[in-house]
């Protein structure tokens, strides 16, 4: 089959190495314009575009898929599916109605839960047990279309947004690997989702990281594992932001949320609204990320503080 793949994330590369082993002819890959990134405002690839160089595949990085020129020229490569994941454009009708077989996404979650931008952050924001990955034929709505195929996968209490979408990213391709050769013989019947149970993810703003300390310990928690590494947790010591980059939940605890507490065996932690969060790594703007008890031993008056919320 001739595929066009759409995709511009991490969580994207390993669908192109698998497509690009697999049996089917991968004719093109559209992902999205190099950008300026970092304090150098340096041109950066996306990933997908360098796992497609590496590969020798032919590369396309339009502007917008609404000019009809870029239309054309993706009808002209006559596709008979396109798979999509993580490309962060919407597809017009045109282009959804464009492939014999539809076009084709991997999204990390368990549809209908967790639909739009932030599925992953979602699941680890609600608590979740687990969440998976779906194969689904793409509509107008926003992650609405049938389902083809879902995996559940676990997630654990250390998983963080990166290292759980890196896993839902090698399932996901897994998934994709297993479903394309039912779904072209027909022997898959797409199964429409039920929108009773959906719920919704929002695109992630650099202000959610602020942590506010009235919170519970566990909601915080859960924060920062959702927003690692973008945009990360994080409070003001000293006029500068100290990012907390793993943390754990304790109960009890008494004081003003926000103040700093010793703990036993050498520990700190921080009252929150219900429960003590335990600082057990930090990073201060500009210094190089510490264990939390070196942290403290560095500065000594850090203990007994009230932290900003």
């Amino acid at each position: 089959m001739r595929i066009v793949f759409m995709g511009t994330s991490q969580f994207a590369v390993p669908t192109i190495e698998h497509l690009a082993a697999s049996e089917h002819e991968l004719v093109a890959v559209y992902t999205q314009p190099d950008k300026h990134a970092g304090r150098g405002r340096a041109l950066t690839q996306p990933p997908v575009k360098k796992a497609a160089l590496d590969r020798g595949l032919a590369i396309r990085q339009p502007q917008s898929l609404k000019d009809s020129s870029v239309v054309d020229s993706l009808n002209q490569l006559n596709p008979d599916a396109i798979v999509v994941a993580a490309f962060g454009r919407i597809l017009p009708d045109r282009i959804l109605s464009m492939p014999d077989f539809g076009c084709i996404n991997i999204h990390p979650s368990l549809l209908p839960r967790h639909r739009g931008p932030s599925p992953v952050q979602g699941a680890i924001l609600a608590g979740d047990e687990c969440t998976g990955v779906t194969i689904m034929l793409m509509d107008a709505g926003i992650d609405s279309g049938p389902v083809l195929a879902q995996r559940q996968v676990p997630i654990d209490p250390a998983d963080t947004a990166q290292s759980l979408s890196a896993k839902l990213a090698l399932h996901g391709a897994q998934l994709l690997e297993e479903t394309l050769p039912l779904w072209f013989s027909r022997a898959i019947t797409p199964q429409p989702q039920n929108d009773k149970h959906a719920s919704y993810t929002t695109p992630l703003a650099k202000e959610q990281g602020v942590i506010d300390w009235h919170l519970p310990a566990v909601d915080i928690w859960r924060r920062v594992r959702a927003y690692q590494p973008w945009p990360g947790c994080h409070t003001r010591w000293r006029q500068s932001a100290l990012r907390v980059l793993e943390a754990a939940c304790l109960p009890g605890g008494q004081d003003q949320p926000g103040r700093v507490i010793a703990l036993e065996g050498n520990g700190v932690g921080v009252q929150t609204g219900d429960g003590i969060l335990q600082l057990l790594t930090v990073q201060l703007e500009g210094r190089r990320k510490l264990r939390a008890r070196e942290f403290v031993q560095g500065q000594r008056d850090f203990v007994g503080t009230l932290l900003p919320s």
